[in-house]
């Protein structure tokens, strides 16, 4: 059987929030859009959207793809249902949420499958430059008991610099029962000036095909499981998307079933700690090989923030005729020189992994989420090196 897909503007919560609750009791799946193209319009049919969908999909979540092909994350009721109810026992109840994220992404559409199963009202935010003092206006217009939001690290470090130096803002932040933070990986010294504020933050991991967050601060929540295949992470549980819309082939390449359950392989890599807590390493697809040794940019990336000066880098790869690939670092400001951060990262993680050189400009870019376009970081090394950047992930997922 098919289903009508609705699109809706991911601009406007409000209608998002009724296509949602619609969808959610069975009415037409609902496609929250920032820029697509309806397949009437004549369009290629990788970028159109189709009119209908298969029966057990309530929503479409677009994300990008390394090939620039997006893919479309085919969600049921169950799994957003599902993922609501996880996240309001991982968090001690519910309450009414402050939207900070574009609906469009899927922590967005949680803040509104949440509000919807608590019978609240979310409070939003303006769309576009996150700005803490916003925010504060924003949090005191919330009126119920049990005070929620969703950000990504960007929008926690604007909060907490501004918390650092007004009491106000820190009083309003503070008075948040649960701060969840995701879309890609917080720092540790962030987290820990947040946590001195006086700030209740919560680390959380998932990506629109698992429904969002479905592991927080490092346990899994729900009926979520996690596995560790050859060093890389699975996860499984009510939470996990159907599949990819009209994409049977990276359906079948992302999912798989073992151990009589369906797994969705993330693409990450990690391991379990003695506690059973989840701890990811980077992606694997973020591996390059120098001189013959495999190197993980994500942990030169997490050697060299470490340096002063150097907390908003991102390390990418380019060519390199005597190692075939060697780690580059692109900063802000060059707080520390080449020499100490080859040295610092030799003594981490060997010399293979010491970065060719910093690269200096004006400005990260910033994908909407937050994280760094490390596309556009690509092309301002090298345009050429562009198309060796490992797939970018949008999709912010508390």
């Amino acid at each position: 059987m098919a289903r009508p897909l609705l699109r809706v503007d991911g601009g406007d919560p409000r209608a998002v929030t009724d296509a949602l609750r619609s969808a959610l009791d069975g009415g037409p799946a609902v496609f929250p859009a920032a820029d697509v193209v309806d397949a009437a319009d004549g369009a290629d049919a990788a970028i159109a959207v189709p009119a209908e969908v298969a029966d057990e999909v309530a929503l479409v979540i677009e994300t990008s793809g390394s090939s620039g092909r997006p893919k479309r994350v085919a969600l049921s009721a169950a799994a957003l249902l599902a993922s609501a109810d996880a996240s309001a026992a991982a968090i001690g109840g519910s309450g009414q949420w402050l939207m900070a994220l574009p609906t469009h992404y899927i922590a967005g559409v949680n803040v509104l499958v949440r509000s919807i199963v608590a019978g609240s009202e979310p409070v939003p935010m303006t769309v576009g430059h996150f700005d803490a003092h916003e925010f504060s206006v924003a949090a005191e217009r919330m009126q119920e008991v049990g005070r929620y939001t969703a950000l990504v690290p960007v929008q926690l470090a604007r909060i907490v610099d501004a918390s650092e130096r007004d009491d106000a803002v820190r009083a309003v932040a503070a008075r948040f029962d649960r701060i969840l933070i995701g879309g890609q990986a917080a720092p540790r010294d962030l987290l820990d000036r947040a946590r001195a504020l006086g700030l209740a933050v919560t680390r959380t991991y998932g990506s629109s095909e698992t429904s969002g967050g479905c592991v927080y601060d490092g346990r899994p929540i729900g009926d979520t499981r996690i596995a560790i295949v050859g060093g890389a992470v699975e996860l499984s549980g009510s939470v996990l998307a159907e599949g990819y819309l009209h994409d049977a082939e990276r359906t079948a390449s992302a999912f798989t079933v073992h151990d009589d359950r369906r797994w969705y392989r993330t693409g990450d890599l990690g391991g379990l700690g003695g506690d059973g807590s989840l701890r990811v390493t980077g992606r694997a697809d973020n591996v390059i090989i120098s001189g013959g040794t495999k190197v993980s940019l994500d942990a030169v990336e997490r050697a060299v923030r470490g340096l002063d000066g150097l907390q908003d880098a991102v390390v990418i790869s380019t060519s390199s005729a005597q190692w075939g690939q060697v780690p580059v670092v692109v900063a802000t400001s060059a707080g520390a020189t080449i020499a100490d951060v080859r040295a610092r990262v030799g003594a981490e993680l060997g010399p293979a992994a010491r970065p060719d050189r910093i690269l200096v400009v004006d400005r990260i870019p910033l994908l909407s989420t937050g994280k760094p376009d490390r596309r556009a970081v690509a092309v301002l090394l090298d345009p050429a090196d562009a198309s060796s950047v490992g797939e970018v992930r949008s999709g912010a997922t508390s």
